[in-house]
């Protein structure tokens, strides 16, 4: 069953004069790959680590999350990317729509309930025996959410979802690695996760190929099935942005291997790009997809959590890359994305400060 939230559009200018209604879409999920020590940097430790999906969706909605009252960071004290997402929408003004997939913690923000639950460890047990049902319930919701001619873009918050992302690119046969939320991304700890994985599954290197359903089901995490009937589900020549870096790639290897062709974009951030542990451009041209990056530029910062980006924290996730793209569609250039996340990051900050005196 699917309950729905009232979606809060927010149109100002740039939008309306577009007169192309596109949707931006959050999927936020939970895996209990993400309690693994050293596998995911995307919260400040593991005790915090289930609310930053739901922070992420807050942050993004209202400016500020409801379900903590702080700002969900790194292990090193660097701010969501979420921070990005929500600048590009204040500059645009873009509607969106929030989408629990199966998540530890519900968002505050109003959201759709898909009825998912957090995925499990693969190397267990099935880690998303709900995945056939999520992909149907992505198809139902993708005519809701395909109104209008505009394009259709998804992002995703999934700590712990560049590593679920690695296991179902590799069962699919996909040479090459995935991105990491840090500067150091924590492969040795992928590799053995896919090696017990795989001795439970009984496969080798690309031992899926040809299931990509199967592949999410037993490896992924809920946003994963979800998001791809979200995207096989949009009607013809709908134009369909997966907003995430290799987490998005997995999704799109999927569809492919679901016999699934239509034309999809993934757009990240030229950190994702960038990265040199990981192969996003590769393996956006193995699996068939256009590839984008936004040029974000950081280095002029007054603020470290915001200049480190540079040095390869954070990334992408939450859409980021993709909202960039979203805003720079609707005639809003990145510079002024960039000057926004620097003002929303300047009051949060300052805001704290004088709240601790």
């Amino acid at each position: 069953m699917i309950s729905f939230f009232r979606p809060m559009l927010r149109l100002k200018e740039p939008y309306i004069r577009k007169r192309c209604p596109i949707m931006f879409v959050l999927v936020v999920g939970s895996t209990d790959v993400s309690k693994i020590p050293g596998i995911s940097a995307a919260g400040a430790s593991l005790d915090v680590l289930p609310y930053t999906a739901p922070a992420d969706a807050d942050m993004i909605w209202w400016g500020k999350p409801k379900v903590v009252d702080w700002i969900p960071l790194d292990p090193q004290g660097h701010p969501t990317p979420a921070i990005v997402t929500r600048a590009a929408l204040e500059e645009a003004g873009f509607p969106i729509t929030l989408i629990d997939a199966g998540s530890f913690v519900s968002p505050k923000a109003p959201f759709v309930d898909v009825g998912g639950y957090p995925a499990k460890d693969p190397s267990k047990e099935t880690a998303v025996p709900q995945a056939r049902e999520l992909f149907q319930r992505g198809r139902e919701l993708a005519i809701g959410l395909s109104q209008g001619s505009g394009p259709l873009v998804i992002g995703e918050s999934v700590p712990g979802g560049t590593t679920t992302a690695s296991l179902v690119l590799a069962a699919l046969g996909y040479r090459g690695s995935v991105s990491s939320a840090g500067p150091e991304n924590p492969l040795p700890l992928k590799r053995k996760l896919r090696e017990d994985s795989f001795r439970r599954l009984e496969i080798e290197f690309g031992g899926l190929s040809g299931d990509g359903m199967k592949a999410m089901e037993e490896l992924g995490d809920p946003m994963e099935p979800l998001v791809a009937g979200i995207a096989s589900g949009a009607p013809e020549g709908k134009k369909i942005v997966l907003a995430g870096g290799t987490q998005m790639l997995a999704v799109a290897a999927a569809l492919r291997h679901m016999g699934i062709e239509r034309p999809i974009t993934v757009a990240t951030t030229c950190y994702v790009h960038r990265d040199k542990s990981a192969d996003f451009a590769t393996l956006a041209e193995a699996i068939g997809v256009e590839g984008w990056w936004a040029p974000l530029d950081f280095s002029g910062s007054k603020w470290t959590g915001l200049s480190d980006y540079e040095k390869g924290y954070i990334k992408e996730g939450a859409g980021a890359g993709g909202s960039v793209w979203y805003a720079n569609y609707l005639g809003i250039s990145v510079d002024s994305i960039i000057a926004k996340t620097e003002e929303l990051y300047s009051s949060m900050v300052e805001g704290k400060v004088s709240q601790d005196v």
